[in-house]
């Protein structure tokens, strides 16, 4: 007990891991995280849906499985089922990092082959799990604060154009606009004085307030159509394999290298979240939870494949909102799943997150993702830096930020190539082993 609460004074924590919140402030938490992860949710189904030109019924449908899905993976993440799961405030959503492989699996065979392919890839990550004792050479702590780090600075991208308005508003000329940053900067002005006070109830609702003093900013302003709800209204019962099943051999390896990426950052956000808890990164334990937390990420993968969902990863931001908050009881996951499995079962409530203004999230996790990436970086600095790991690190972050800064260095690649490398924390990630690995040198 005085070690947990040694842990929570270092850390700064409120509640550690096995902390057991009371209802109220619990469920404070859980809306924090419900309101960072939401739209992050939601976005890969809808893009797919768009990119696949389906229609309005299953498009809804997917984006109601995605939540539903997440709720349940989330659930195992935090309670760790039969050695499935990290023990931890671990949440889990649908990745971005499949988006473009799904696509050009969708264009194939539809909606049957992305499904059928995606449960047999998420094997892929399982037998990774399987083997991470064996490869703590490769993936060290310096590769995982890498990735961590490089995680943190790709999502700030996406952080920064939400709060120019996002994509849509690049299309109509409107981004960047003062409304769009003025909305932002408020959000982001608000939760950095309310998490500054001592009121600890204040210091963890501060996400909360600023995201629902944006929201009603932006109301006020006539940004937000309550009017939609009423075209998305419901109730959505879960049906497995309701699309059917296809698979497609170069689909599944377009897909599985995701996979083999997807469980390197998943080690990375995993290392995180123990640091940020006041857990060990190192030893035993952390391996124990490290394996486990994998073998869900595949695991839950493929279960979502089977309630007609795309595949999940372990979310970064909430890595970033257990530092703000103060709150790293897992128990606080299990309002997160219940709430996640409700949302997906009634559409038309989680269309009224869906209205947020993109300026208004954007606001809120630009400062989380920030956090994901000064969480990498402490994981780095407290390694041994030698020469090896300055040129470790430096390749990392050089070919890493360098794809996501000019992606169109990759134009001459193939489609395939292009898909898997034109994320940074994919290049970057695979640089840090393979360098890692590779380099030797005599101090």
């Amino acid at each position: 007990m005085q070690e947990s609460q040694t842990a929570q004074s270092n850390t700064g924590l409120i509640y550690g891991l096995n902390d057991r919140p009371p209802v109220r402030e619990a469920i404070f938490a859980a809306i924090q995280h419900l309101l960072a992860i939401f739209v992050a949710i939601i976005t890969p189904p809808l893009i797919i849906a768009g990119a696949l030109k389906l229609d309005l019924e299953t498009t809804s449908f997917l984006v109601s499985m995605s939540l539903f899905a997440s709720g349940i993976s989330t659930f195992i993440q935090c309670r760790r089922i039969g050695g499935i799961g990290t023990g931890l405030l671990c949440i889990q959503g649908t990745s971005f990092s499949f988006i473009g492989p799904i696509i050009s699996a969708g264009m194939l065979g539809g909606l049957p082959l992305i499904f059928g392919t995606c449960i047999v890839a998420s094997s892929v990550e399982m037998v990774i799990s399987r083997i991470l004792k064996y490869t703590r050479k490769i993936i060290t702590p310096l590769v995982s604060g890498i990735v961590v780090t490089l995680i943190g600075m790709s999502l700030i991208k996406v952080g920064i154009t939400a709060c120019g308005g996002g994509v849509s508003a690049q299309s109509n000329g409107t981004f960047g606009s003062f409304e769009n940053l003025g909305l932002a900067l408020l959000v982001l002005i608000l939760i950095i004085l309310f998490n500054r006070s001592s009121n600890r109830y204040l210091r963890m609702s501060s996400i909360v307030i600023g995201l629902i003093i944006g929201y009603l900013v932006a109301w006020g302003l006539g940004r937000i159509d309550f009017s939609a709800v009423q075209s998305f209204g419901g109730f959505n019962i879960p049906l497995p394999f309701k699309y059917g099943l296809d698979f497609d051999f170069s689909a599944f390896i377009a897909l599985g290298l995701v996979f083999l990426i997807t469980a390197i950052e998943a080690y990375g956000d995993i290392t995180a979240n123990s640091l940020i808890s006041g857990e060990p990164v190192e030893g035993k334990t952390f391996i124990k939870r490290a394996s486990g937390g994998i073998l869900a990420d595949g695991f839950n993968s493929m279960m979502a494949g089977i309630l007609n969902s795309f595949p999940n990863s372990v979310f970064a931001q909430n890595n970033g909102m257990i530092q703000l908050t103060g709150v790293a009881s897992r128990y606080v996951g299990y309002y997160i799943a219940g709430f996640l499995i409700l949302l997906g079962l009634f559409p038309s409530v989680g269309l009224i997150f869906s209205l947020m203004p993109e300026p208004v999230l954007g606001g809120a996790t630009l400062l989380m993702f920030g956090t994901v990436a000064s969480a990498g970086i402490r994981i780095i600095a407290a390694q041994k830096i030698n020469r090896k790991a300055t040129l470790v690190i430096a390749l990392s972050f050089a070919l890493g930020l360098s794809v996501e800064m000019v992606p169109e260095i990759l134009c001459q690649f193939p489609e395939s190539i292009k898909n898997i490398f034109s994320s940074g924390i994919t290049t970057g990630g695979v640089t840090a082993i393979i360098s890692n690995a590779l380099i030797r040198m005599k101090e």
